[in-house]
């Protein structure tokens, strides 16, 4: 049975867009670990003036997110990489690597501040300078609010999991600090103090479930995971107008991501006594109806004779 199989990818983008883009998510990663070193700072000084081990807790927890985002450039750098001779579909699996790290890295953080918590139910400490260790917390915290906002926004836009992870990273020291900073205000006006370790063992329960979650989004990434379901809608309505030939017929779609790329395979069935060209022309069609639909995305087209 002869058979015709068209499988050039189509180009995402240009050398210039790539790298203009690479360079733009370089600058948020960047961002996000200025932060990391400015709230590891002020947080370090509150833990220090206020001996709360809520404020321990929330500069360890910003000390991971300094080493994640080091990790997140890490992972951004080596994903842009072009394919070579044994990654024929390029490196962008390794921004789930980072996600993956990020993930464990925040049970890491949330071992840290029960531990920590823990200890201090245990043996009770006064704290100090309440009034300026809540004004340096807050301050730190706008700081990641901040930060995490705009790092999720840009990897929503850019399509970066490394990105959003590592918002999401942030945001979740956010909510740590935000537990910290109500255990302190109610512990300065209540005197009890309990209520420190008590919110900080909360906390860091509530932020297992982030990192489980970050975790299981790279492990299915990991597993080629489809396209979403609104993509691969569009993808189909996409090629519904392509074979729109009565001879014509999309057999076999699939899909798949990796990290900011996007792969689509089709198998069309045409007329058994159809051309090599007019078989092409038809693969051709299908590659740039799926890069209008798409942009940037990878195709795959494979015909064959349709049964007699």
């Amino acid at each position: 049975m002869n058979q015709v199989q068209e499988a050039s990818p189509t180009s995402p983008d240009t050398p210039a867009a790539t790298a203009s883009n690479q360079r733009l998510l370089e600058r948020f990663i960047w961002l996000s670990i200025a932060t990391a070193i400015a709230t590891v700072a002020i947080k370090g000084v509150a833990a220090w003036l206020t001996n709360s081990v809520g404020l321990w807790s929330d500069a360890a927890e910003s000390t991971v997110n300094l080493v994640a985002a080091l990790v997140a450039l890490w992972a951004l750098r080596l994903a842009a990489k072009p394919a070579d001779h044994n990654h024929d579909f390029g490196h962008g699996k390794a921004e789930y690597m980072s996600a993956a790290i990020e993930g464990s890295l925040i049970f890491v953080a949330a071992a840290v501040i029960i531990y920590g918590a823990v200890l201090r139910i245990i043996t009770p400490a006064p704290l100090e300078q309440l009034g300026l260790g809540l004004a340096l917390s807050l301050l730190a915290t706008l700081l990641n609010l901040g930060t995490g906002l705009v790092l999720v926004r840009a990897g929503r836009a850019h399509r970066s999991i490394t990105l959003e992870a590592d918002g999401k990273h942030l945001l979740t020291d956010v909510w740590t600090s935000v537990g910290v900073l109500v255990a302190i205000g109610l512990v300065a006006l209540t005197g009890w103090q309990i209520l420190d370790p008590l919110i900080a063992l909360v906390v860091g329960l509530n932020i297992l479930l982030t990192g489980a979650m970050l975790v299981r989004r790279s492990v299915v990434g990991l597993l080629d995971a489809a396209l979403p379901p609104e993509d691969v809608a569009t993808v189909s309505a996409a090629l519904a107008r392509v074979c729109d030939d009565p001879g014509v017929a999309l057999t076999q779609l699939r899909t798949r991501e990796s990290g900011r790329q996007r792969f689509v395979y089709a198998t069309l069935s045409v007329p058994g006594g159809w051309t090599v060209k007019r078989s092409h022309d038809v693969a051709d069609a299908v590659e740039e109806a799926v890069e209008a639909a798409l942009p940037g995305t990878t195709t795959f087209v494979h015909i064959e004779p349709a049964a007699e």
